[in-house]
């Protein structure tokens, strides 16, 4: 049988992909097939098609690293879903395509109040911020929480999760327009970033997390203003620049610097992040979560969202639709 697929066929800064034909994709016995009705895209999906990302499947190969959609096929070792249902999967690459592959320790059914728009953008951003605040950082009611890139993807989810987490939220974004839509999206205050930054930060007395996507140099300077027993989260390096943070920082500020990756999480923790994951829809099911899909792109415009996402063009969440 054939599918369709977006083909990355060489890495390549300026995205070789194309929409071509392949083979159905083969399964094994704990994984699910998926007819994809939507496709969420992330900053990893820039990096993966560009050969900047920590993996780096063989050529050629589908990036793409979330999905909705319903089963067509389970193996013999997956039985929390079945053939008809409506669910929503996370994998390393694979999702832009008419038939995904996940492992079915992470796919979940969609609760009947949730879009498969919205459910297609959730684990990746929504769980990635979730795993950072509660299980990396473990976030106190009350502390203060700065947000790099908070415009974007796993930014919007943690300046919400933080509100969810009765934290302070300030949220840094690079214009006016996309700070204004930090403030919508629940922030408490907002801020540019650049070198009054960290002035601004500490005459607020400093902070206690920091969630940061971004990197590069900023990194170092936002550092500087945790209080004792602050956190400093790396979620990744959306500016291109990974830091080189002085080790003596660490020592002296009494704070941490925590590694956050989501993929080894699921993988390494399933049982954790379904947990981690059914108390999301609980809370996008309660109204404490709202998705901010803010454009829709068709599968065969998978280069012009990436390089929408890659120029910063948008705010909040981006798909595909199938």
């Amino acid at each position: 049988m054939i599918t369709k697929s977006i083909l990355v066929n060489q890495f390549s800064t300026s995205f070789d992909l194309t929409f071509e034909e392949i083979d159905f994709p083969r399964f094994g016995q704990d994984e699910v097939m998926i007819k994809t009705a939507f496709c969420g895209v992330n900053y990893p999906d820039v990096l993966i098609a560009q050969g900047k990302y920590q993996f780096q499947p063989d050529l050629p190969f589908s990036p793409g690293q979330e999905v909705s959609g319903e089963v067509v096929a389970v193996g013999t070792w997956v039985d929390h879903v079945q053939v008809g249902d409506r669910v929503m999967a996370s994998m390393g690459w694979g999702g832009f395509t008419e038939l995904a592959v996940a492992k079915g320790s992470n796919t979940y059914p969609i609760p009947p109040d949730l879009s498969m728009k919205d459910a297609s953008v959730i684990l990746e951003s929504y769980a990635t911020a979730l795993y950072a605040l509660k299980d990396r950082a473990m976030m106190k009611p009350g502390e203060t929480l700065l947000v790099l890139g908070a415009s974007g993807g796993t930014g919007t989810a943690a300046v919400q999760l933080g509100r969810v987490f009765g934290s302070k939220v300030i949220a840094v974004a690079s214009t006016e327009e996309k700070r204004a839509f930090c403030l919508k999206n629940g922030a408490h205050q907002v801020m540019a970033p650049g070198e009054e930054l960290k002035e601004q930060i500490k005459q607020l007395g400093g902070v206690d997390v920091i969630f940061d996507p971004v990197g590069g140099a900023q990194a170092e300077m936002v550092f500087r203003t945790l209080k004792p027993g602050g956190r400093h989260l790396v979620v990744g390096f959306a500016s291109g620049e990974v830091p080189a943070i002085p080790f003596n920082l660490p020592l002296l500020k009494s704070a941490a610097i925590v590694g956050v990756f989501w993929g080894a999480f699921w993988r390494n923790a399933p049982a954790d992040n379904r947990r981690n994951v059914l108390m999301l829809l609980r809370w996008f099911s309660e109204g404490k979560l709202t998705v901010n899909v803010t454009k829709t792109y068709q599968l065969a415009e998978a280069k012009t969202a990436l390089e929408d996402l890659l120029n910063r063009r948008v705010s909040g969440k981006i798909v595909l639709e199938v």
